[in-house]
């Protein structure tokens, strides 16, 4: 088969080009090529992303405060900060 040529020639080119790493690193000895292992087993599942979906954040239904209760959180705040500095 055609595939199987152009393998072996990428494996060869791949040993080559390791012999004139090593060759370059300084480190003098020519190991033997590493060839890739095939992987063994069942193949990985292909996941398909998810399809698109509004944002959560944008279909919640805002939420208002009344006056009331944005005038008691305020108060109750101004509280806090006067005796933190009260207490520093």
């Amino acid at each position: 088969m055609e595939v199987n040529r152009i393998l072996a020639e990428i494996d060869a080119q791949i040993a080559k080009l390791q012999q004139a790493r090593a060759l370059l690193a300084g480190s003098g000895t020519t190991a033997a090529p590493v060839v890739a292992k095939k992987a063994v087993g069942r193949p990985r599942k292909v996941v398909a992303p998810p399809p698109a979906t509004k944002s959560t954040s944008s279909s919640r239904k805002k939420r208002n405060l009344s006056p009331e209760a944005r005038k008691r959180i305020a108060d109750a705040q101004k509280k806090r900060w006067a005796d933190r500095r009260k207490s520093s």
